[in-house]
C-alpha cells in the first residue's frame, strides 16, 4: 500500500470518528485508565523515613569513629614516626645499603633507644613511687609542725584530708589496685608494641604507599602532585630529625648540668638520677612549645626534694637555657628542615594540641608546613596567572 492510500485511509477513519490504525494501541490504553508510575512517590512519610534512616546511619558512623579514636592516634603516631625515620633510611640507601637492610639498621637503633628509655626511667619511677607512698604519712607529720600549715589547718582542715590521702587504702584506690595497675601496664605495652609494628610496616611500605596514592591522580597532573608529595614527606622527616636533634641537645645539656651541680652543692637525688632526668627532658622536649617547660618543672621539683637552693638553681638554669634554645639552637637547626614562619608554628601547635593533645601538637607543625608548601606551590602561582 502506498503512502497516498494510507493517507486516504486515515481520512476515512477520521471521518467515521475512529482512531487511525497506528493509534489503536494508544487509544486502548487510554480507555483502560491511567497507568501506575514506575517511580516511587516521594510522600512526606517516605522523605521523613529516609532522613531519619540517614541520620541514624551517620550517628552510628560517628560513634564508630569515636570508639576507634585510640586506633587512629596509634596509626597517626606510627605514620609520623615512619616519615621521620625515612630520611635516615634513604641516607643509608644512598650509601649503598639496600632498603631492607637500611630499615633493619634504623629500626634496631630505634628499638635500642626505646629500650634505653624504659630501662633507665621505669626503675627509678617505681622505686621513688614506692618510697613516696611509704613516706607520705611522715611528710604530713612534718607539715603539721609548720606554723603556716597549722593556720591553714585551723581554717580549712587540710591536715586531715592529707592524712586520708596518704593512707594506703586511698593510694590503692587512686592506682586502682594491683589489677588496675596491671591493666594499665598491659595497655601501655600493647600500645607501644602496636606503634612499633605499624612503624615498621609503614617504613617498609612507604614507597608503595606513595605510588598508590599518586596513581589516584590523573596522569596529566601526576608529576606535579608527586613533586609536591615528595616535598611534604621530606618536610615531615626534616621536622622530626630537627626536633629530635634539639631534644638530644637539651638532654645532653641537662645531664652535664645535673652532674656538675651534684658535685658543687649537696644534691644527691639530682646526681643519682641525672641520666633519668636527662632522658625525661629529652622526651618532653620533643613536644613543641610546652615540652621544654614541663621538663624544666620536673627537674626543679626533684631538685626541691634535695634543697630549695637546688630547685632555684635548676629553675634559673632552665630559664636561661630555654632562651638560648628558642632563639639560637632551634632556629638554626629547624631552618634547614622547615622554612616556616614562627607564627604559623605556634598556631599549628595550638590547634593540634587542642584537637589531639600532645600528639596533635607534635604532628600539627609539619602538617602546617605541608599546607604552606601547597599554598606557595599551587595557590599563589595560580592566582598570579589568573
Amino acid at each position: 500500500m502506498t503512502d497516498e492510500e494510507n493517507a486516504v485511509g486515515d481520512l476515512h477513519s477520521n471521518a467515521r470518528g475512529e482512531p487511525p490504525p497506528g493509534d489503536l494501541p494508544r487509544a486502548a490504553l487510554e480507555a483502560e485508565g491511567p497507568r501506575p508510575s514506575g517511580r516511587l512517590r516521594r510522600g512526606p512519610f517516605l522523605m521523613g523515613f529516609l532522613f531519619t534512616l540517614g541520620g541514624l546511619v551517620a550517628f552510628q558512623l560517628g560513634l564508630a569513629a569515636l570508639r576507634l579514636s585510640q586506633v587512629w592516634v596509634l596509626i597517626l603516631v606510627s605514620m609520623f614516626l615512619a616519615l621521620g625515620l625515612n630520611p635516615l633510611v634513604e641516607w643509608l640507601c644512598r650509601r649503598g645499603l639496600g632498603r631492607g637492610g637500611a630499615i633493619a639498621v634504623v629500626f634496631a637503633g630505634f628499638i635500642a633507644v626505646f629500650a634505653l628509655f624504659i630501662g633507665v626511667l621505669v626503675p627509678p619511677l617505681i622505686e621513688q613511687g614506692a618510697a613516696f607512698v611509704e613516706d607520705a604519712p611522715g611528710f604530713v607529720d612534718q607539715l603539721s609542725r609548720n606554723e603556716l600549715v597549722q593556720r591553714l589547718d585551723e581554717q580549712f582542715g587540710i591536715l586531715d584530708q592529707l592524712r586520708e590521702l596518704a593512707s594506703a587504702d586511698v593510694a590503692q584506690q587512686v592506682f586502682g589496685g594491683l589489677l588496675g595497675v596491671g591493666r594499665a601496664v598491659i595497655s601501655a605495652l600493647f600500645s607501644a608494641l602496636t606503634v612499633l609494628v605499624l612503624t615498621l610496616y609503614f617504613l617498609g611500605s612507604l614507597p608503595s604507599i606513595k605510588n598508590a596514592a599518586y596513581k589516584m591522580v590523573p596522569a596529566t597532573r601526576r608529576a606535579r602532585v608527586r613533586h609536591l608529595g615528595d616535598q611534604v614527606v621530606s618536610t615531615v622527616g626534616g621536622f622530626v630529625a630537627g626536633q629530635s636533634t634539639v631534644a638530644a641537645i637539651a638532654g645532653v645539656t641537662t645531664y652535664v648540668f645535673l652532674f656538675v651541680l651534684s658535685k658543687v652543692i649537696e644534691a644527691p637525688l639530682l646526681g643519682q638520677y641525672a641520666l633519668a632526668l636527662a632522658l625525661v627532658v629529652t622526651l618532653f622536649d620533643l613536644v613543641p612549645l610546652i615540652g621544654a617547660i614541663i621538663g624544666a618543672v620536673v627537674v626543679s621539683v626533684v631538685g626541691l626534694a634535695d634543697s630549695v637552693t637546688a630547685a632555684l638553681v635548676c629553675a634559673a638554669f632552665y630559664t636561661i637555657y630555654q632562651q638560648i634554645e628558642n632563639y639560637v639552637v632551634a632556629p638554626r637547626i629547624m631552618r634547614r628542615s622547615l622554612n616556616l614562619d614562627p607564627m604559623i608554628t605556634i598556631i599549628s601547635a595550638l590547634i593540634g594540641g587542642t584537637l589531639l593533645g600532645v600528639v596533635g601538637a607534635l604532628v600539627a607543625i609539619p602538617m602546617g608546613a605541608a599546607l604552606v608548601i601547597i599554598f606557595r606551590e599551587v595557590i599563589v602561582p595560580r592566582q598570579e596567572t589568573a
